[in-house]
């Protein structure tokens, strides 16, 4: 848990080292409920929740987020980097369904594009 100074606002951070489970969700939930209720003084804006967990079902967060009112986000995370040829490839299904851009590309790796040219 921490205080974002800009967003005005508590974030707590979940980790768990198992895939998405909708009890994670309720369990984040109750967390961040009583942020609210107990922590929050005027001024703040409502606690946010991120779960990050090694695999999500995407239909199933959607169910499991379906009625809260709480700003809770679910993401999985790697133990270990991808391969740059995982990358590569990711990058370009990416590129091809339109979701990356060459900018978007160049934010991410420093300033260099998918042909290696430096942002100026």
């Amino acid at each position: 848990m921490f205080y974002h100074r800009i967003l005005k606002c508590h974030v707590l951070v979940e980790l768990k080292v198992a895939a998405f489970s909708h009890e994670n969700i309720g369990q984040l939930n109750t967390y961040v409920s009583w942020y609210r209720k107990n922590m929050m003084t005027e001024g703040d804006n409502p606690s946010v929740g991120i779960l990050l967990c090694t695999q999500k079902d995407h239909a199933l967060v959607e169910y499991a987020l379906a009625g809260i009112d709480n700003e809770l986000f679910v993401s999985k995370y790697l133990l270990e980097l991808p391969k740059k040829e995982e990358m590569q490839r990711f990058i370009e299904e990416q590129l091809a369904a339109g979701t990356l851009s060459e900018t978007n590309i160049r934010d991410m790796t420093g300033g260099e594009s998918e042909s290696g040219e430096k942002k100026r």
